[in-house]
């Protein structure tokens, strides 16, 4: 491959995120759920693993702490989340999803599923797999 082959994939990226993000937070906003993309993607995250630590979600969001820690405030104050203090240690705390951020998931669940079959239509399994795989091995490529 050569330059001209290879100089826009960050584009494609960038653009395909941006539109994924725009198509949940559209179906959200249908919904009347007052929750943002990435805000339901660390709630799920929690969903998924209740009581992690803000680091552990970061790491496993690809989000910065700053990030994370202003996502966090706001699902508090929305009542989705709640930080309880590690025992022990004061300055760090464990992220716990609350019934209102179960009940949240539980509503918004079924677009999120339905956006995901939407953004796939006219592909196959098998191209699906494909894809993860190769946008994979370009993410392990940079970050050697």
């Amino acid at each position: 491959m050569d330059n001209e082959d290879t100089q826009a994939f960050g584009y494609f990226i960038d653009r395909t995120a941006k539109a994924i993000k725009a198509d949940l937070s559209d179906r959200f906003r249908k919904l009347k759920a007052d929750i943002t993309p990435e805000q339901w993607l660390l709630l799920s995250k929690l969903h998924a693993k209740d009581g992690q630590s803000q680091v552990e979600l970061g790491d496993s969001t690809y989000k910065n702490a700053p990030t994370i820690s202003r996502i966090i405030d706001l699902l508090c104050k929305k009542n989705l989340a709640v930080r309880q203090p590690f025992e022990g240690d004061r300055r760090k705390f464990k992220i716990y999803i609350t019934p209102q951020g179960r009940q949240m998931i539980e509503l918004t669940m079924p677009q999120v599923i339905k956006s995901r079959i939407d953004g796939w239509a006219g592909l196959s399994t098998k191209e699906y797999k494909e894809f993860i795989r190769m946008i994979n091995q370009v993410f392990e490529n940079l970050n050697r």
